[in-house]
C-alpha cells in the first residue's frame, strides 16, 4: 500500500483501503466515530495485481490507482474515484502503460492537485519516472517521461499546501525531487541531494505553505527528514525497518508532526516534535500489542481533530484502531480490533 490509505472523508467518516487477493477493499465508519461497516470491493469486478496507491483530494475524495493484467505478460494502470465512504467507487478506468505496453514497472504513487486532478507517478522500464495526469474535463493526458536515472521502486507523491504536486524518488546514494512550478504544468526535476537512503522507506508530508518534508530511513538505521533547499536532518533512530506514517496535528496548542512506525519489537512506536523543527528532538514511545511483521501503520485526524492511528496486518486479518484521549499530551485510548 502506498499513500494515505487511512482517510477522513468529506462527511467526517474514516475509511481504510486494504488489499485482498486480486481486489482492493474499503472499510468505512457507518458514521463519524461510529461502528465500522463490512469490507466492500472497490471499482467493480476487475482483477488487480497486488499493490495499490491512494491519494486524497482537498474535498475529501479518494483517488485509487493499481495495476491490472491486460494480456499475457502485459499489465496496465487503472484509476477509480471514491467520493463518499458509504457509496460505491467508480469503476476502474484505464490509464494505460508508461511504455505503451509491457509488464508492471513499479508501485504507483498518486497525488491530487488543487483542482481535484489526480497525478499518477510510476517508475518506468528505463528506471526513470513517468507521469499521467487527469484532464479537467475527463480523460487522461498522455504519459510524460519526467526523466531520472536508476530510480528505485517506492515513490512518494504529495500535494503541497499551495495545491501543487510533488514527487520524491530514491536513487543510489541520494534522493531526487520533482515539483510543479505552475498549477496545471508537469512537475520538473528541481533538486538531487546526496544521502544514504534506504529504498522503500520514503514518506512525504506538507508541513508549511512553502514546504513539503520527506521522511526516510538511511543506511545507518536513522530516520531522517529533508526539505528541498536544505540539508537532510537526522531525527532519531528508526523504530523499525519500514516506512513511517506522518500527520500534522495540534498537541497542547502547538503545531506538531506526529510519526508512527511498527517497531522492531512488533508494537507501534510514536514520536512527535514541533513541525519543521527537527532540532527540537524526538523520541519513540511504544503502544499497543505486538503485530505481525507485515503490519503497517497509518495516521490521520478524525472529525474532532483527534489523532487516529490504524494498524493493518493482511496475513493475520487484523485491523486495530486507537484515538488520542481528550487530555493533555499524547495519551491514546486502548487499541481495539475492528
Amino acid at each position: 500500500m502506498n499513500g494515505d490509505w487511512l482517510l477522513r472523508g468529506r462527511d467526517g467518516r474514516l475509511s481504510v483501503y486494504l488489499p485482498s487477493g486480486d481486489a482492493l477493499l474499503c472499510r468505512a465508519e457507518r458514521g463519524p466515530g461510529g461502528p465500522w461497516g463490512a469490507p466492500r470491493r472497490m471499482g467493480g469486478g476487475q482483477r488487480l495485481h497486488p499493490g495499490f496507491s491512494v491519494g486524497r483530494s482537498a474535498d475529501g475524495y479518494a483517488h485509487l490507482v493499481a495495476w491490472r493484467p491486460t494480456g499475457q505478460g502485459e499489465s496496465g494502470l487503472v484509476h477509480s474515484t471514491h467520493y463518499r465512504p458509504h457509496l460505491a467507487a467508480l469503476d476502474w478506468q484505464s490509464i494505460g502503460h508508461p511504455g505503451k505496453k509491457g509488464e508492471v514497472t513499479g508501485a504507483p504513487a498518486v497525488a491530487v492537485d488543487a483542482r481535484g486532478r489526480a497525478h499518477v507517478f510510476v517508475r518506468n522500464r528505463g528506471r526513470g519516472v513517468s507521469m499521467a495526469a487527469q484532464k479537467e474535463k475527463g480523460g487522461w493526458e498522455p504519459w510524460r517521461d519526467l526523466k531520472g536515472r536508476l530510480v528505485e521502486d517506492g515513490l512518494a507523491a504529495v500535494t503541497g499546501e499551495s495545491g501543487r504536486v510533488e514527487v520524491y524518488a530514491a536513487v543510489p546514494g541520494g534522493i531526487v525531487h520533482w515539483r510543479q512550478q505552475e498549477a496545471g504544468k508537469p512537475p520538473v526535476l528541481l533538486e538531487t541531494v546526496e544521502t544514504p537512503v534506504r529504498p522503500g522507506t520514503l514518506a512525504a508530508l506538507a508541513t508549511s505553505p512553502g514546504n513539503t518534508t520527506l521522511y526516510y530511513g538511511d543506511e545507518s538505521g536513522d530516520l531522517c527528514a529533508w526539505r528541498p533547499g536544505g540539508e537532510p536532518r537526522r531525527l532519531l533512530p528508526c523504530a523499525g525497518p519500514g516506512p513511517v506514517a506522518a500527520v500534522r496535528c495540534e498537541l497542547d496548542g502547538h503545531d506538531c508532526t506526529l510519526l508512527a512506525q511498527r517497531s522492531s519489537s512488533g508494537r507501534v512506536a510514536f514520536a512527535a516534535y514541533p513541525t519543521e523543527d527537527e532540532g527540537a528532538g524526538a523520541w519513540w514511545t511504544e503502544s499497543g500489542p505486538q503485530l505481525p511483521a507485515d503490519a503497517t501503520v497509518a495516521l490521520t485526524t478524525d472529525e474532532d481533530d483527534r489523532v487516529t492511528a490504524v494498524a493493518l496486518s493482511p496475513s493475520a486479518g487484523q485491523f486495530l484502531i486507537t484515538r488520542r484521549k481528550a487530555e493533555p499530551g499524547l495519551a491514546l485510548e486502548a487499541w481495539r480490533e475492528v
